[in-house]
This record gives structure tokens, C-alpha cells and sequence, in this order.
């Protein structure tokens, strides 16, 4: 199974720019070689919707959640995270390319990785990138550095507002928008609990605000979406919550889905 070591190189490659010298990825070739691809070096925006802990056996079980996004981002690529399955750890291997014995994450730690980032090269090459977070994240914190416009938010509803001004504004190049309402759910109580689903249900729709957005301002752009979780999660008996951290399937494997917008 593929890594999410790969988003980094296929984004990359579909903007016409090296990944970052450390990257050891692959491009997807699912996606630079689908038919709707515009081809390497022709996108012109890009938005990667990250929801946190969303795992591929909720996927499975929940398709008619998922159903909205497959209409907006058709190709689904199942991939594997990396060890161990924690959010800074993850989000390093997603944006730098590299494993964590690469870019120095190692465990659940909030520090920058030790290499350039998709962030550092697409800002060098001129490009105009912007991350949007709930405030002291992983996803906000660990990427200060490289570069980008950082937009730290209260919470999921604010990263929405935010992630949509962005888009009609139709400035960046690329747009990264994190949400963490599941992950914070699982955490208080069971992985499929009424308060996780809910939160899995508002990810969702977030991201079809975002998809119908792009579709209004980036018309005139060949584009991507993606909608691209970190890692999996479990329930841990031990202490009744759900957990993740672990190197066993509901942890690891990720479904990531992929949609083209060409431009009219």
C-alpha cells in the first residue's frame, strides 16, 4: 500500500515544481495519470482538506457519509500512514515527503520537521500558500516556519469561514484547511459514538462547502481537491476511549479521495 509520503511529490508534480530534497514519495500515478489530470506542471490551485483521525474502515462503514464527497473528488486512493500514527508525525511525512526518521517527528511532539516542506519550496518558487488550523494544532504549529500564510482559528466552524474567504479571494496557489472534531470526539469517548459520527457528518459537509466554493471562484483554474485525513484510529478497552498511535489497520490505513476542476 501506498504512503501518505506520496501527497507531497503528487502536488508537486502537478504544479510543475521539485518536491523537497528530502522527499523519498512517489507521485500517485492514480492521479497524475487520470484522465482528468491536467497534466504535470498545469495546476494552478490546489485546497487539501484534512480532517483528523478519519481512518478507511469508517470509510467502509459509513459510505453514504462519504457518498457527497466521492461526487466532488471521484478518485479514492487507499494509503497507509506511517509509524507511529500520531498528528504531528503524520503531517511532517504528508507535507515534507520523508518518513519520520527523515524529518525528525518521531512521536507526538510539536516542533518543525528537520527538512523543507512542499511549504518552503512551492513558497520559493513563488507561489502563494496558506494554512488554515484550529490555533496550536499540529497543523499549525509544526509548519511556522516555511513560509506560508497562517491562519489560526477557535475551532472547525472558524477554519470553514476562513478556508471559504480564501478560495473567493482566489489568491493562493495552495490552500490547506485542518479540522479536528472527530479526533477530539474519539478521544472523549468511542470512535463511532453519537458525537464522533456527528463530527464525522460536519467534516464532510465541510468539505463540500469548500468543493462548491472552488467550483464559483477558481473557474478560470485547472484545480484540486483533495480530502485527506492523517491517520486511522481504534477503540482502546483499556481505557474505554477511542486511541490511536498503533501499528494495526484501523490506525494506519487512510482513504484519501482526489477531484479535478477544469478550468471554463
Amino acid at each position: 500500500m501506498k504512503s501518505i509520503c506520496a501527497i507531497t511529490p503528487t502536488i508537486c508534480d502537478l504544479m510543475g515544481i521539485d518536491p523537497p530534497a528530502a522527499s523519498e514519495g512517489r507521485a500517485l500515478d492514480e492521479i497524475t495519470g487520470s484522465s482528468d489530470s491536467p497534466g504535470a506542471g498545469a495546476l494552478t490551485r490546489c485546497l487539501i482538506f484534512s480532517p483528523d483521525a478519519i481512518g478507511t474502515a469508517l470509510v467502509g462503514e459509513y459510505a453514504s457519509v462519504f457518498l457527497p464527497i466521492s461526487r466532488y473528488a471521484p478518485i479514492r486512493v487507499d494509503l497507509r500512514s506511517v509509524v507511529p500514527p500520531k498528528t504531528p508525525v503524520c503531517y511532517a511525512s504528508m507535507f515534507t515527503g520523508a518518513g519520520p526518521a527523515v524529518h525528525g517527528i518521531t512521536e507526538y511532539v510539536k516542533r518543525a520537521p528537520a527538512c523543507e516542506t512542499i511549504f518552503d519550496v512551492l513558497v520559493r518558487e513563488g507561489r502563494n500558500v496558506a494554512i488554515v488550523a484550529v490555533e496550536d494544532s499540529s497543523m499549525d504549529v509544526i509548519f511556522r516556519g516555511a513560509g506560508a500564510d497562517q491562519f489560526a482559528e477557535p475551532y472547525d466552524e472558524a477554519v470553514l469561514r476562513r478556508a471559504l474567504d480564501l478560495i473567493e479571494a482566489d489568491r493562493h496557489h495552495l490552500i490547506v484547511a485542518y479540522q479536528q472534531q472527530y479526533d477530539d470526539a474519539l478521544h472523549r469517548g468511542h470512535p463511532e459514538s453519537r458525537d464522533a459520527l456527528d463530527a464525522l457528518r460536519q467534516h464532510a459537509e465541510s468539505f463540500i462547502s469548500l468543493a462548491v466554493a472552488a467550483d464559483a471562484a477558481w473557474s478560470s483554474h485547472r484545480y484540486l481537491l483533495t480530502f485527506s485525513p492523517d491517520h486511522g484510529a481504534h477503540y482502546d478497552p483499556a481505557t474505554g476511549t477511542g486511541a490511536h498511535g498503533d501499528d494495526v489497520p484501523e490506525d494506519m490505513e487512510v482513504t484519501h479521495f482526489f477531484g479535478f476542476g477544469p478550468a471554463r
